[in-house]
Order: structure tokens, then sequence, then C-alpha cells
């Protein structure tokens, strides 16, 4: 199944240290990861690198690369900056031996959230009721699944509202949050079928100890933890709100809008330029709300199901309003509960067997010399590798043997993981190209690589958007840098498939 879903938008976003040669690392002013380990979502990261060339300091490993490798990346001139996050565990002094070895991880975009998410908090309530009333709390109001911004001009950082500003439509802590068992025992079918306000709690971005002016702000305290707790809210006006809810949502809605100057942006993902923590803080709330929203009722008894657990879990509940329900299997013998559901979805560039060649198809909707990598949802028994071979010939007829697995993107829309590989195909008859297998493409063809590195210089964006400048018409349009496509592309390019690997 070809995913057309790997174009996204490049936005105005921060610098980032991915464009570096593969003999780099990265020194960064973020903080500690013992006393936090992500920068802080409201904060501009200011990075300092610096190149050095890492030695070889195992006699049993071999170099991380060739000296035909390194000139091969050498001649890749610098690109735009990717608009990928920067992981702050990963910007270490002194490399680990699997950097020495592999080199640097890819970062995606909507990956490295600024939060720390203390999953297992999730079911304590009396937490969520502490964290969701303190000041300092911050809220992600989501409309219609499009994120709430800064405003329309400034579109690339979310915006959040206080504690003050959703009180109203969503009430006390002790009242949006209760235990698992209360919510359970007083469950009432005619309230939740009138619609359900999804809270889900997102994390916390903890403080940095040694950052005075944080401490004297005043921050959320739990245990050992100290930070800003995040929230996202949905807050999209529904009519089985009833008229007060409905009214109170758009009340909000409006206040947001034109007190505040904020913005809502739509739902796709080619209308979106976040940053890149506010990309992961947004991927993660617009997948929970979203799940929420498709999951009303039990898939194995047909009842309606209740959200517990600060959005991230739903349950059958035994009766409804006092009185038993009919009888459900999760409830006994399967403990078959409801999580949020990842769609695992392999992503690949297949590379000629002589190594000169980038396999590339496009879907027929697209626009002309639009192309991409092929890819497709993974079958349940099948490993990566599998997949990846499967999904290739498939749609293009072209036989792949060794594959290698390069980087993963979350991209919530709705719920997909796309799982990074690269491939190389079988000498002779295995490069022949046949779309007679499944319909979905309408062309696929081998490119060389020199012309995929023009691509990914000049013929680079969002599916539909103006080609950057440079570009000359007829030539090979790819996806941006917020899609895992490109990432692979450029990692074919730049040799990182020839690399030795375990």
């Amino acid at each position: 199944m070809f995913i057309s879903s790997c174009f996204g938008r490049v936005g105005n976003l921060p610098n980032h240290p991915h464009r570096l040669p593969r003999y780099t690392y990265i020194l960064s002013n973020h903080r500690a990861f013992r006393s936090q380990p992500y920068p802080q979502p409201n904060t501009t990261t200011t990075t300092i690198t610096t190149t050095t060339t890492l030695p070889n300091t195992n006699p049993l490993t071999k170099p991380p690369l060739h000296t035909h490798q390194l000139q091969q990346q050498q001649e890749l001139p610098n690109m735009p900056p990717p608009a990928l996050p920067v992981l702050p565990y990963l910007s270490q002094e002194s490399p680990s031996a699997l950097t020495r070895k592999f080199g640097p991880e890819t970062a995606n975009y909507f990956s490295g959230s600024p939060l720390n998410r203390l999953s297992w908090l999730r079911s304590d309530h009396l937490f969520l009721r502490a964290a969701f009333s303190h000041a300092s709390a911050r809220f992600l109001l989501i409309n219609n699944l499009g994120p709430m911004v800064e405003s329309k001009q400034e579109d690339g950082r979310l915006a959040f509202a206080g504690p003050e500003d959703v009180r109203g439509l969503l009430g006390s802590g002790e009242e949006v949050f209760r235990s698992e068992e209360e919510v359970v025992g007083g469950y009432d079918s005619e309230a939740a079928g009138k619609g359900e306000r999804m809270v889900v709690f997102l994390g916390v971005d903890l403080v940095d100890e040694k950052n005075q002016q944080q401490q004297q702000e005043g921050v959320f305290e739990w245990k050992e933890f100290r930070g800003r707790p995040y929230f996202a809210v949905d807050v999209t006006p529904r009519e089985g709100d009833g008229e007060e809810g409905k009214a109170k949502a758009e009340e909000l809605i409006k206040k947001m809008e034109e007190e505040k100057g904020h913005a809502f942006l739509s739902a796709s993902p080619r209308g979106m330029g976040l940053e890149a923590g506010h990309a992961a803080m947004y991927g993660q709330a617009r997948a929970l709300v979203d799940w929420n929203a498709r999951n009303p009722f039990c898939a194995q008894c047909g009842q309606r199901t209740i959200s517990v657990h600060a959005g991230t879990k739903r349950v059958c509940p035994p009766t409804d309003k006092g009185k038993d329900r009919a009888p459900c299997a999760t409830r006994g013998t399967v403990s078959n509960l409801s999580f949020p559901r990842t769609d695992p979805t392999v992503i690949m560039a297949i590379v000629s067997a002589d190594g000169t060649k980038v396999l590339l198809g496009r879907n027929r909707r697209w626009p002309q010399y639009w192309y991409s990598t092929l890819a497709g949802f993974q079958e349940p028994g099948e490993s990566i590798e599998e997949a990846v071979r499967r999904e290739v010939w498939e749609e293009s007829g072209v036989t792949v043997g060794r594959v290698v697995l390069h980087s993963s993107q979350p991209w919530p829309f709705p719920a997909s993981l796309m799982i990074g590989a690269i491939g190389q195909a079988l000498p002779g008859d295995g490069e022949k190209i046949f779309l007679g297998h499944d319909a979905e493409l309408e062309d696929a063809k081998w490119f060389p690589l020199e012309e995929a590195k023009e691509a990914l210089l000049n013929g680079a964006s969002n599916l539909g958007e103006a080609a950057p400048e440079g570009y000359v018409e007829g030539a090979l349009r790819l996806p941006p840098q917020t899609a895992i496509a490109n990432r692979l592309l450029n990692a074919v390019v730049e040799g990182w498939w020839t690399m030795p690997k375990i």
C-alpha cells in the first residue's frame, strides 16, 4: 500500500545540526539529562556545534566511514536546515561506542517532545488533580483536531491557555479527574451519550535545578518531580454537548481568538509548520484526542466505553447508573482493555544493486514531477524487513535483498509509526520494474543519485506548494525535510547505507 502522507510542510523552524557530516558531534547548551531531559516548550534553544574527527578507539571495529564515503558526503553542499528536533541526551562531549560505529541517531519531525510523559502517573487521580489545578499548568486547545497557535501570522509556535481560561468549560480538577473506580462505578450512559470533553495529560516540562530564575517563578511539585504540567483539551463545539456545553466551547474559542489574538490551524499536515518540539507535543495530543473520538464503543460487546487515565485508556463499565449492563468479555476472561493504537508502517529508500540509483514512485493524484519513497502498512506476523521486501515487490516488482533500519517517525494522521529503512535491490532481473501486481502506483523509476541530490537541494517542498528557489521546471520534486522520506533519501545520497552495521 503506497502511503501518500510522506509530505509535510517546512515552516520557519529552528536550526538543527543534523546536516553535519558523519564525523561530527554536537556540544549543546541544553540542560543536563539527569535533572532535565528535554528543553522547555517556550524556550528558544541555541545550539553550539563543534566538528571533530572521532578516533577509532576500538581496534576490533572498522572505522565508521571509508575515505570514498567521506568524499561522497563532503561533495553534498549544505542544505537548508531541517526542522528536526535536537535531542540533548544524544549531544555528548564523548560520543558513545554506538555513535562511533553507526553515526549520529536521526531524530525526525514529530519526535523529540520537550515533555517528560511520566506515564505511570496517568492512573493517579490525585496527581492529575494537583497538576491540573496548579497555576503553572498549561493547556493546548484542540479544535477539530487543529492546534491553537500564537497567531495567524506566527503559526510556527503553539499557544497555551491557562487554568483560569479552561475552568468555565471543564470545571475543577476534582470534577475532571476521579479515580478509575469512581469513573467506572458512576457511569451514566445518558451523560456519556452527550459526548466526552476530552482532557489528555501530555506530561511535565521538568525544571532545570541549575536555572535559578525558574525556581523563583514557582513550579508544580509532586514527590521528586518539579516542573510545568501540560494538558491537551478538545474544545470542538458539538451538538452532542448540549446547548450549554457547546456555547461554553464556542465562547472559549472566541476568547482565545479575539481577545488573545490566537488562531487554530487546520488538522492537515500539509498546512503545518510547527517548530520541532511543539510539533511533537501536538502530535501526541492529536493522536490521543482522535483515538478517543474514534473509539466510543467497546470492540467486544458494542456498548459505550468511557475514558480513564487522562485519555490513555478506555474501559467498558459493568454498570449503568447502578444497574448491570450486558456481559462483556473485557471484564473477565479476555481482559482486552482498549488502549491507543499505533499502526506500524514501513517506508523505504531502495538503492540499486550497484549503488548508483534510488527507486521512487508516484501516486496518480500527485502533481507532475512529484515522486517519493515507497511505503505501506506492516501486516500481522511479518517482520519489518519482510514488510519492506513485500511492499516493494507488490508495488514496483523490484526484488529487495538486504534491508537495514534507519530511523522512525511518529505520524499522527491518525496513528502511524513510520519505520524508515534502506534496502538494496538484487542485481539483474531483481531491478526490473513491473506495476501489474498492485495498481496503487502510477509510475516507478530508478533515479540516479545525482538527480536525487539535486532534487533534495532545489526540489523539496510540501505536496502542492511552489518549488523552492533554484528549481528548474520539469526536474524531480521530493518531500520536504519534515518527512522521513526526505531523511531516507538524504541518507542514501550521503552514503549512510554503506556504513558497517552490526
